[in-house]
């Protein structure tokens, strides 16, 4: 049971992410078998120290029992990410949670209906409950278990007051290990590698202000290096910011944010002719510099207050981003316009673009660290009136309903697992109580350790537990035959089994986890009553029928797990993707008028966004399952980061069109719908073909918008207005971007094994 893995999180003891988490670990500066090894340690101590005062100290056998398992469920069954400390401050928040479990699997084991609609109930919302992140997803398997094991015969809801007593002994327990025993080596904060990007994007800007004008490669190599520190999958798992409240939502979106302002800068085209930048393209830079720099200090937690400085860098981007710009450092612009001319607008747009992200950094790091203080300011503000930052204009409660409400679908991954663990808990807990097995939580919890998110993954753990259970049956069983009734030698040698299950098991796989496991619980209860080789036998029927339940049930639900849900949900992002273009691309191209009276499409952002955390999800969880050929069609990373590419940016061009009151000009807005319209048209090809529906070769009606669509948007300007020429070339150079992603989705496939963006 040691190896047992959350359905939601993929197997702990064999295939791709075992293999990730070796390499995570060897990353973060300590090996598998180490860190397996702290914890046996810290969950031995833990269980055994309270076990044994128990049971031959006070002479309190259920407490004991309850206290054990306690440990048990929450550091040996579950898997909280983070270190010690983090993770005793998890366990202890749990606590009345626990309880609440214990006293109602306690009275529902009255009737075996009773307990079956419990577990039914109570599996689905302890699963489901993975939505909240990484830490609760983690703990989820041992709060299942601390209902398992009360909803049990004996009932004796007299004994109520001995468990509590026992699991609150046990929390307490643990809590203590993982503060105090074999500390495990600290690891850096997602805020603290936002910083580090800040600094190397401030690095960046200033090299833009020196000759040669742009950024060198070795400092491009940093840049790429930084940005790529903050991809979620390379994070230790408790550092990730997956939660759904304020803070954590705006970490998110500072990592992501200062991914995009790294790439925006190692991209920023020097000024043409090889010359300096002109006065206003300096000052945009040496702002972005300091707005940077200072939001860096900001992720430190260093003191940082508003300077004149700061200020004045703020507005200057404010500007840059929205003040119409006037002809192009003396070049000519509008019909005729030179080469030098076009490269200085170009250049102004990437800087703009440059000028926007910033901003947007800067806001969403000051909401990660100051939470509500800065929400207040930002929600009563026009800094929030494109949607970016919409979560800052709603309190804890609505965010988390957000969260459960979004994921509360047949299409989300977290939504399928809930269910299918929840069935098979309760099919379980229902052979259990029909059939009178003997100790027959042992199969519920078989069901619970052993049930995977593919049927595949089921059918292989189920044979290598089988095996490794009737390998530890019968070493148990020798090992009862030779202590016989000698309790002193089962306590001697429940530290030294426990040790070794609790080392191997997460190392070696779900065989080693069973077996010893298989040895463990058969030593326990030969200290609770007479035991005799049978115990081990029984064992053995037991986890056959739970492994068989979640075969069944990984066979009739979602059997393939979250590929399936992968290719619909970013089938529906592309669908979504491509309508949110269309529409952004006619709210530019109208008029003032009509840009203030058509709808502002905010159903088509709607629709992307919630489709685009659909499928991060099930991206997510499809790397703890094994590889499939056909996931070689596409680049699943490229294609999520076209999602928030396509989000940012419509968002940005819908505000930029709200403030600037002239018309685009009818020759020029036809133009950009037109493109638009056939990167929809791709984009829905290629959505077609993620289906199955239609093989994607990228030429055709909808095909290739560039270079095969001929001359770019941003070499088609003559006619543009001079008052619009920002608004045009930031527009042109956005699709011209996505284009670029659409090329990167279908020409570059993405391992199976790829981890997520």
């Amino acid at each position: 049971m040691g190896a047992a893995s959350r359905t939601a999180g993929g197997p702990d003891g064999a295939g791709p992410g075992r293999l990730r988490r070796r390499a995570d670990a060897l990353r973060h500066g300590s090996s598998p078998v180490a860190t397996a090894a702290r914890r046996a340690v810290r969950v031995t101590v833990a269980s055994c120290a309270g076990f044994f005062a128990c049971v031959y100290g006070w002479g309190l056998p259920v407490v004991g029992t309850y206290a054990l398992f306690a440990v048990v469920a929450m550091a040996g069954l579950s898997r909280i990410p983070g270190t010690g400390r983090q993770r005793a401050t998890v366990v202890a928040s749990l606590l009345p949670a626990g309880w609440v479990l214990v006293t109602v699997g306690t009275f529902l084991a009255v009737r075996t209906w009773t307990a079956v609609a419990g577990m039914l109930v109570l599996g689905f919302v302890i699963a489901y409950a993975a939505v909240a992140g990484p830490r609760l997803a983690g703990a989820a398997p041992g709060l299942q278990l601390l209902y398992i094991l009360p909803c049990f015969p004996p009932y004796a809801p007299d004994t109520v007051d001995q468990r509590l007593i026992g699991t609150t002994l046990g929390f307490v327990l643990l809590v203590l290990a993982e503060a105090l025993v074999l500390p495990d080596p600290r690891t850096r904060s997602y805020r603290a590698l936002a910083a580090d990007a800040c600094e190397v994007a401030a690095d960046c800007a200033g090299q833009s202000a020196r000759p040669p004008w742009t950024v060198t490669p070795a400092l491009r190599a940093r840049a790429a290096a930084a940005g790529e520190a903050l991809r979620p999958s390379l994070v230790p798992e408790a550092e990730r910011p997956g939660g759904p409240g304020l803070r954590q939502r705006a970490l998110a979106h500072t990592g992501l944010t200062a991914r995009m302002l790294l790439d925006r800068l190692a991209a920023l085209p020097p000024p043409p002719g090889g010359g300096p930048p002109s006065e206003r393209s300096a000052r945009v830079i040496a702002a972005v510099r300091e707005v940077v720099g200072h939001t860096a200090r900001v992720l430190r937690g260093e003191p940082a207050g508003a300077s004149p400085g700061y200020e004045a860098a703020v507005e200057c981007l404010r500007r840059a981003r929205t003040v119409p710009p006037g002809p192009p450092d003396g070049s000519a612009s509008g019909p005729g316009a030179d080469r030098p001319g076009l490269e200085r607008l170009r250049r102004r747009a990437a800087l703009t673009g440059t000028a926007a992200v910033a901003l947007a950094l800067s806001r969403a790091a000051s909401l990660a660290v100051a939470g509500r203080r800065e929400r207040r300011a930002v929600a009563a503000g026009a800094r929030a009136s494109d949607g970016t930052f919409w979560y800052a204009a709603h309190g804890s409660a609505y965010l988390w309903g957000i969260r459960v409400r979004g994921h509360f679908s047949v299409h989300s991954v977290y939504f399928q697992n809930a269910v299918r663990l929840a069935l098979a808990l309760a099919v379980a807990r229902t052979v259990a109580g029909l059939d009178s097995l003997p100790h027959g939580f042992w199969a519920t919890l078989a069901a619970l350790s052993l049930t995977r998110t593919t049927v595949h993954q089921t059918r292989s753990t189920v044979a290598t537990a089988l095996a490794g259970t009737l390998a530890g049956a019968l070493v148990a069983g020798l090992l009862l035959v030779v202590l016989g009734a000698d309790t002193l030698g089962y306590a001697v040698v429940l530290p030294f089994v426990m040790l070794v299950a609790f080392v191997m098991g997460p190392t070696r796989g779900a065989g080693w986890a069973q077996g010893m496991f298989t040895v463990v619980v058969s030593v326990v209860f030969a200290q609770l009553g007479r035991a005799t080789w049978q115990l081990a036998e029984v064992r053995v029927l037991d986890v056959l029928t739970g492994s068989v339940i979640g075969l069944v049930l990984g066979l009739v639900a979602w059997p393939r797990g979250a590929r399936g849900e992968l290719l619909r949900s970013l089938a529906r992002m592309l669908r979504a993707a491509a309508a949110t273009v269309r529409e952004t691309a006619r709210t530019v191209g109208d008029d003032g008028p009509a840009a203030r009276d058509r709808p502002d499409g905010r159903d088509h952002v709607e629709a992307l966004r919630h489709s685009l955390t659909l499928a991060e999800s099930a991206f997510a969880q499809r790397q703890s399952e094994p590889p499939s050929p056909h996931e070689r069609q596409l680049d699943w990373q490229a294609a999520l980061m076209t999602g928030h590419h396509v989000l940012r940016g419509a968002q940005r061009l819908r505000r930029l069109r709200r403030e600037e009151p002239s018309p685009l000009g009818a020759a020029p807005a036809a133009r950009i719908t037109g493109y638009a319209d056939l990167l929809g048209a791709r984009y829905e090809r290629i959505a077609a073909s993620v289906e199955g529906k239609r093989a994607y070769d990228g030429t055709g009606p909808g095909g290739r918008c560039h270079p095969a669509a001929g001359p770019s948007l941003s070499e088609e300007c003559d006619d543009v207005g001079m008052a619009t020429l920002s608004l045009y070339f930031d527009t042109a150079s956005w699709l011209e971007t996505l284009a670029t992603d659409a090329d990167r989705i279908t020409r570059h496939p993405s391992p199976a094994g790829a981890a997520p963006s």
